[in-house]
């Protein structure tokens, strides 16, 4: 029996447009279900994309219910060629939810406050580095 949040697959599609894994998330999130404009990208921006592992994977996979397992999705991510990319697309973009480049939200928030603490000179703790 699917989870109470699930949004089955016919769901992801809005006015037939497909919807991106970030617009599974923020649906899942309680958005709502609308298609969102898809910014228009470089080749380049947009070839990560076309060479990940999850290309085609179920959207569902990577946005977990709350407490349940992130394992399988991060399976998918772990021999991505593109998997640092994906994660730093995942950054760069306020990504709050869902599994992107084998990292959870909490795992990217981590993250992102190690980097800020290195920009300003300070340690994981936050005391100044020597």
């Amino acid at each position: 029996m699917p989870a109470q949040n699930a949004m089955p697959s016919e769901a992801r599609q809005a006015n037939g447009m497909q919807m991106s894994r970030a617009d599974v998330g923020r649906a899942r999130a309680g958005s709502a279900l609308q298609p969102q404009a898809q910014p228009d990208h470089s080749p380049e921006e947009r070839s990560w994309h076309d060479q990940a592992n999850c290309l085609g994977v179920d959207p569902d996979l990577f946005f977990p219910e709350r407490g349940a397992s992130t394992r399988e999705a991060k399976e998918v991510c772990r021999g991505c060629v593109v998997r640092e990319d994906c994660l730093e697309y995942a950054l760069t973009n306020g990504e709050k939810f869902g599994i992107w480049g084998g990292m959870s939200e909490r795992e990217r928030r981590r993250l992102r406050r190690a980097r800020a603490l290195a920009r300003r000179g300070l340690g994981p703790t936050g005391a100044a580095s020597a």
